[in-house]
């Protein structure tokens, strides 16, 4: 599917989710991605720990691509964005800020989810034009709170918290002013994948939804 930067924003605006896997190989990865999207979350976000990533978001892209939005995480540098991009990956979320991987994002059109995780470095990277600001590691400065004490002097940014999400502290996050929440290892618990159970994934997915649209409705 043609999606511009805006409907991407959108979309992932909307779920309030984004699902982080990190499989250990990419039969694990492609079930874990349409058992998320079977739960409700049209999103999957494949990391480069991943064995054979870029490969993997290229055959999501064919197979996932029209129902799901795919894109590549912990991208280090340019180059690897750019090979995720060619791959078919519609948005890049790296774990902190690299300005040349921002600028080759903007250029080609794609969405940027740069890491941050101090003031400085939420301003350098919204300043790069990144579209959303994930904040990284979040759950060991705080959780909520830091989000909370983060929107007063950047109402504006679009933030993203990341690490230590779970059931229990994702609905604080949302009220804190988090746009929407990356989480792994929650949601698409490790054991599930192993063993090849998706409807406890498809459940988890399901149960974050729920949990994001009632702090919404509450806040």
């Amino acid at each position: 599917m043609h999606m511009t930067r805006d409907d991407i924003r959108q979309l992932i605006t909307e779920a309030g989710i984004v699902p982080v896997v990190r499989a250990s190989n990419s039969e694990q990865a492609l079930l874990a991605a349409e058992a998320v999207c079977a739960g409700g979350i049209p999103i999957v976000e494949i990391t480069m720990t991943v064995p054979g990533a870029i490969d993997l978001i290229a055959q999501l892209a064919r197979t996932v691509g029209d129902t799901a939005l795919v894109g590549a995480g912990t991208v280090l540098d340019a180059d690897t964005a750019r090979k995720c991009i060619s791959a078919g990956a519609k948005f890049i979320v790296s774990p902190g800020f690299d300005r040349e991987t921002a600028d080759l994002v903007w250029r080609e059109g794609r969405l940027m989810m740069a890491g941050a995780l101090t003031p400085t470095e939420i301003m350098a990277a919204w300043k790069a034009g990144a579209d959303f600001v994930k904040i990284f590691p979040c759950g060991s400065m705080g959780g909520a709170k830091y989000i909370r004490a983060l929107r007063g002097p950047f109402p504006h940014i679009p933030f993203i918290p990341t690490g230590g999400v779970n059931l229990e502290t994702a609905g604080d996050l949302i009220r804190a002013g988090a746009a929407a929440l990356g989480v792994g290892g929650e949601l698409i618990q490790a054991d599930a994948l192993k063993s090849g159970d998706a409807g406890v994934i498809t459940q988890n997915a399901r149960k974050f939804l729920e949990a994001v649209k009632a702090a919404r409705a509450a806040s």
